[in-house]
């Protein structure tokens, strides 16, 4: 189980960033599965519907983010 259970993406937290969370649907029928960091970036992986994993988005470490942790340790 990843630590990370939702980023969001941008200096306006409310009004124009980018909220992405574990469980979510996204880019037709596909579902946020896992949420990595690296040293420079924040990975996220996707399932379809077949169940295979798929790297879908990198976000650099240098851009706006916020970290939701799961409490579920």
């Amino acid at each position: 189980m990843s630590l990370i259970r939702k980023i969001t993406i941008g200096k306006e937290y409310k009004e124009n960033a980018m909220h992405y969370s574990v469980g979510q649907e996204v880019y037709g029928k596909h579902q946020i599965v896992d949420i990595q960091e690296s040293e420079e970036k924040y990975i996220i992986y996707i399932q379809d519907t077949e169940g295979d994993v798929k790297r879908w988005k990198d976000f650099n470490k240098n851009m706006s983010v916020s970290v939701e942790y799961n409490l579920d340790y």
